[in-house]
């Protein structure tokens, strides 16, 4: 075996490093500094009429604006941050909402917050002293903090510890819930959800976090998504205890409580299923609203699904075969490492929804990135 002094060589699995052909002075350059005059010239055209009031053109500027940044950071400072800058402000921003009061974190802290303000999440403003931004003042509310404990504590070692996973499966996609990344990072065998509400108060933080990450996102329900009344109310046949939607895997109630809000007047049951102990953390909810203790991994208790009458609607990414965008593309990390499954594109939808005797009629798409509705009926 050649040992190197460490500075130009990559490590194999079984330890030994082996010398790189690529010269390492190549990690002190920009990324991608041709591209930067195309890019100052793109960010300023877009700049010119920017209305802060258009969600797509702020999400197509801050992608050019994150590619500048990206095309001039070098290797070197991207290797910093992934393992030492990202990490570390999570810890601080974990800590902190853990704490529960940012004020106190200012007092007794100043290390995180220190760390917290070089990465640009709070201003400081003196020694010592910082203010806060729109993204730390919102670090205390539940949807947007509480994810953090919950990544930081149940489902990061899922993610750091992936690939001794992969190497122990010969890199194999994992396809067992009860054999995934998750269990060899936790050394559990219970499965996502079950490793979550076993740890409170991980479960709850975690559809708390769920309810965060719908913020702001086109809803299936919105004028010029899906088009509800004509597909799904348009020819609903009532009669005593038919049902309307069923919400499979609905936490606490966000997609039919918003449902109630846009369609009030809507004869037919609504019925909210989910898994026990996340029904019974349910404080409130629309008295039109059934709860029902329910796993999706065994088998659908409501009989409702009539062929040519009867719809399953996926709210799901299909992400492009192009293009993707990136919280489609983490998303599908995260579904890899904790559950042993995959964000799909539609060639994927097609195969597994064949087998299973259902058909796409329509994929209905707002922006890419965002999740699709997928309209669904049995072959």
């Amino acid at each position: 075996m050649t040992e190197t002094n460490g500075t130009n060589g990559t490590k194999a699995a079984n330890g030994e490093t082996t010398p790189s052909k690529v010269d390492v002075s190549i990690a002190l350059k920009a990324n991608d500094a041709a591209a930067v005059p195309d890019l100052l010239q793109e960010i300023s055209s877009l700049g010119e009429n920017f209305d802060s009031n258009d969600d797509q053109a702020r999400i197509k500027l801050a992608m050019k604006a994150r590619s500048l940044w990206k095309s001039l950071e070098t290797p070197r400072e991207t290797m910093i941050r992934h393992l030492w800058a990202e990490p570390s402000v999570m810890c601080a921003l974990t800590a902190g909402y853990d704490k529960g009061l940012w004020a106190y974190l200012a007092e007794r802290e100043g290390r995180l917050l220190r760390h917290i303000s070089s990465m640009g999440y709070l201003k400081e403003v003196g020694a010592n002293t910082y203010e806060l931004t729109n993204f730390t003042r919102s670090m205390s509310i539940p949807v947007i903090g509480a994810g953090y404990p919950c990544i930081a504590g149940a489902c990061v070692n899922a993610l750091g510890q992936f690939h001794e996973y992969a190497n122990l499966k010969g890199w194999k996609d994992p396809t067992d819930v009860y054999d995934s990344p998750l269990q060899h990072g936790y050394k559990t065998k219970l499965n996502f959800f079950e490793h979550l509400h076993n740890n409170p108060p991980y479960g709850q933080q975690f559809h708390h976090h769920m309810g965060g990450y719908r913020q702001g996102r086109p809803s299936w329900m919105d004028a010029g998504f899906f088009p509800v009344e004509e597909r799904l109310i348009k020819g609903f046949k009532e009669a005593e205890d038919t049902t309307l939607l069923v919400d499979i895997g609905g936490s606490f109630g966000h997609d039919l409580t918003e449902f109630r809000t846009k369609f009030s007047d809507v004869p037919g049951r609504l019925i909210l299923q989910d898994l026990p102990v996340v029904i019974e953390q349910i404080q409130k909810l629309d008295d039109k609203i059934e709860t029902m203790k329910y796993d999706f991994f065994t088998e659908q208790p409501i009989k409702a699904m009539k062929p040519g009458y009867s719809k399953l609607l996926i709210n799901e990414n299909v992400i492009p075969e192009t293009g993707a965008q990136w919280e489609a593309t983490a998303l599908d990390i995260m579904m890899l490492t904790l559950l042993a499954s995959r964000e799909r594109t539609r060639e994927n939808w097609d195969s597994l929804l064949g087998k299973a005797g259902l058909k796409i009629v329509n994929v209905w798409t707002v922006a890419n990135g965002v999740e699709s509705l997928i309209e669904c009926e049995l072959s």
